[in-house]
């Protein structure tokens, strides 16, 4: 009976270094996104994760020289402004259609009003025909139409 109980302890006190020995591993995919799993993905940098500690050691390739690093991070300073460059520029065209679009509407409201609309060409003053204000109506739906649109 002892027999049984000794190597019934034995197994025991096995078995978790038995489940330590199993590995997590840690990598970053191209959309920035954390995984963790059991196997080394394939073709990617992971690292190995010593899930009782929570230390983590590379098992990819060797550590980063400090120069590799620094050249790391000013790609990822230059992607980041240049992301933020692009949208700036967004932000303004987007801007500008909102004003575009005012601008044509503000125009199609004096137009619709029946009022006589008086243009100045070559110094001197003159009104608009009936004729002409249909052509002009229509040129600022189009372009109220282009502006006050999804982009």
């Amino acid at each position: 009976m002892n027999r049984k109980i000794l190597m019934f302890s034995i197994l025991m006190a096995a078995t978790p270094g038995l489940a330590a020995d199993s590995s997590v591993y840690k990598w970053t995919d191209d959309n920035g996104v954390t995984h963790f799993g059991d196997r080394q993905p394939t073709g990617k940098t992971a690292e190995q994760v010593n899930v009782r500690s929570g230390t983590s050691r590379n098992s990819g390739s060797e550590r980063a020289s400090p120069q590799e690093r620094l050249n790391q991070f000013e790609e990822q300073q230059q992607a980041s402004a240049e992301r933020k460059k692009e949208t700036a520029v967004e932000e303004a065209n987007r801007k500008q259609r909102e004003a575009n679009c005012k601008t044509a509407k503000e125009n199609l409201k004096v137009i619709s009003s029946n009022a006589r609309i008086r243009v100045e060409e070559n110094g001197e003053q003159r009104y608009l025909s009936p004729e002409e204000i249909d052509e002009q109506r229509k040129k600022f739906e189009a372009f109220a139409e282009e502006n006050c649109g999804p982009a």
